[in-house]
């Protein structure tokens, strides 16, 4: 079995048939998710969170198929820890204010890929500006990665693991009233995985303070 390593002299990115034979990347189980729905939840995951100087963050939307369509996502934001992840839906409005204390901290950087689009659209349907983000693209590319890596690639470069990434789940309905508990697995280990890749790669240390991005510097 092939192995690559991020000081890899070719820094390519793995193929899928390479991936396939890593073994699979062990995420969060369902009794570590917590879908936050009621005021308390939303408190009592802010003070979780806020003790936290990193945290696993990305979105998830309901696709659009029609042409000139235009998303109204996104509709699920979770954050992770490194032994607990939070799902909120955006049309809780109990959320609003969650949002707006996580997202603009400055203390709280938020772990990710391909984060300026999270970060507009969260922009744009709630004022929220996040502050303090760190794109793990961006820490692969000055790492010599010339093609861009998502997640899956990255765990299977950084962790040499099989992140599992569900194409019907990534179009499922995340506008839904109930989310699946499919869904709650796989928007919870997305960011998970990120906050697991950021950890490997040593940038938890001064090394990554460089690279976290602010809304003064966006």
């Amino acid at each position: 079995m092939h192995h690559f390593k991020i000081n890899s002299v070719s820094t390519r990115r793995p193929t899928q048939d390479e991936i396939a034979q890593l073994e699979p990347f062990s995420g969060l189980p369902l009794d570590r998710i917590d879908l936050l729905t009621t005021t308390a939840a939303f408190e009592d995951a802010r003070q979780q969170l806020i003790r936290e100087r990193f945290v696993g963050f990305d979105t998830e939307s309901k696709p659009t198929f029609a042409k000139g369509e235009r998303s109204t996502g996104p509709h699920v934001v979770q954050f992770a820890m490194r032994e607990r992840a939070f799902i909120v839906q955006t049309n809780n409005a109990a959320a609003h204010e969650f949002f707006k204390a996580i997202l603009e901290s400055a203390a709280i950087v938020k772990v990710g890929f391909g984060l300026r689009t999270d970060r507009a659209a969260l922009l744009l349907k709630y004022g929220a500006q996040a502050r303090s983000t760190l794109d793990l693209a961006t820490a692969l590319r000055q790492a010599g990665f010339r093609q861009a890596v998502g997640a899956k690639a990255a765990v299977a470069i950084v962790l040499q693991r099989r992140l599992r990434k569900s194409k019907a789940v990534s179009t499922s309905n995340w506008a839904r009233q109930h989310l699946l508990p499919n869904q709650l697995l796989y928007a919870a280990n997305d960011a998970y995985a990120a906050l697991a890749v950021f950890y490997a790669l040593g940038l938890h240390e001064e090394s990554g303070e460089g690279l976290i991005l602010n809304q003064e510097n966006r």
